[in-house]
């Protein structure tokens, strides 16, 4: 589906759907393994332009859907994008890889220097002017109020976020190990290509998101010293998967604790069985008005599902995992 239009979305109108195709085609880049990357080059151009043109914009309240891909933040935005104040960028990380290179730890754009914790020291005066120029006049040629940015890797970047963007919304979404560990393998597994000698998948192009996580997080933390002794290059998907939902939920959680007026939680789970009372919620800490097509798609589009079984795992990542299933109250 181009710019993810489905066809229950496209029965909420024209413009809705304009959105989301200038969205898709004009700010957000193709990344590694999806087709369209002949497009990169002209959406560089046109980004670089705006990020340019003289002025110092700041968008209002942008909002940021953070967490674990394939964890809802897909379709969490698709619903939100559906309030008429709001326009969903789908992972532009073209255009924040244009505005600090550190930002791409997959691999997309920067062949090196990704970084996954970044601090707001990290944050420099150059690439606020750019991200709030380019946030600000994707706002006026779309004729919308309130960017709305999915990137889930920004969960472990809350204090950088803040520091470019300080009015900036954070949702972390979360979703049970379970269906979390199982959608992250069954993805890498399908959406994988072969380029060459290299692989690229859902642990970037030729594994350099895989390589962060390991040399950034897994071998430096202390709360993950029993996983460092494990071979990490051998792990299969479903154990790299289930490492990668523990890291992220953990950080997550940690988020929460240091910034509780600034990051709002959902669980999936509780937003597919009572999606009304969910979004109210969320909008409200969105600052957003209530929304008769976000909660009439959100009822379409969402789905409760049967809960998958545990995945089979490395004894010290399994014990690792039940203690993160604990903690976020599964």
């Amino acid at each position: 589906m181009i710019g993810q239009l489905d066809k229950i979305y496209l029965t909420f109108g024209k413009r809705n759907a304009f959105h989301r195709l200038v969205s898709y085609f004009f700010f957000e880049g193709r990344p590694h393994t999806t087709r369209g990357q002949f497009l990169n080059p002209f959406v560089k151009t046109f980004l670089n332009l705006l990020a340019e043109l003289p002025g110092s914009p700041s968008p209002d309240r942008p909002i940021y859907i953070t967490g674990l891909g394939r964890s809802g933040t897909t379709v969490l935005g698709k619903i939100l994008s559906l309030h008429k104040d709001v326009g969903f960028l789908n992972e532009p990380k073209l255009m924040w890889s244009l505005a600090d290179p550190q930002t791409d730890v997959c691999g997309d754009y920067v062949d090196s220097s990704g970084r996954f914790m970044l601090n707001p020291d990290d944050a420099h005066a150059e690439t606020k002017l750019k991200i709030g120029r380019v946030l600000s006049r994707y706002a006026f040629l779309t004729g919308i109020k309130r960017p709305l940015d999915k990137y889930p890797e920004f969960i472990f970047r809350v204090g950088y976020l803040k520091s470019i963007l300080p009015t900036s919304k954070i949702v972390f979404i979360s979703r049970n190990g379970n269906d979390a560990v199982a959608s992250v393998a069954h993805w890498s597994q399908d959406k994988g290509v072969v380029v060459g000698e290299r692989t690229d998948d859902w642990w970037g192009r030729g594994d350099i998101k895989w390589t962060y996580l390991c040399d950034q997080i897994f071998t430096v933390l202390p709360e993950y010293s029993d996983v460092a002794k494990l071979d990490l290059n051998k792990l299969d998907h479903v154990n790299r998967a289930a490492l990668e939902w523990i890291v992220t939920m953990r950080q997550g959680i940690e988020t929460l604790n240091s910034w509780p007026n600034d990051v709002y939680h959902i669980k999936y789970e509780d937003l597919v069985r009572e999606p009304a009372i969910e979004l109210e919620k969320l909008l409200r800490a969105c600052e957003l008005a209530p929304s008769d097509d976000v909660l009439a798609y959100s009822q379409k589009a969402l789905k409760v599902r049967e809960r998958k079984a545990k995945p089979e795992l490395e004894e010290t990542i399994s014990q690792l995992f039940d203690e993160t299933m604990s903690m976020l109250g599964y």
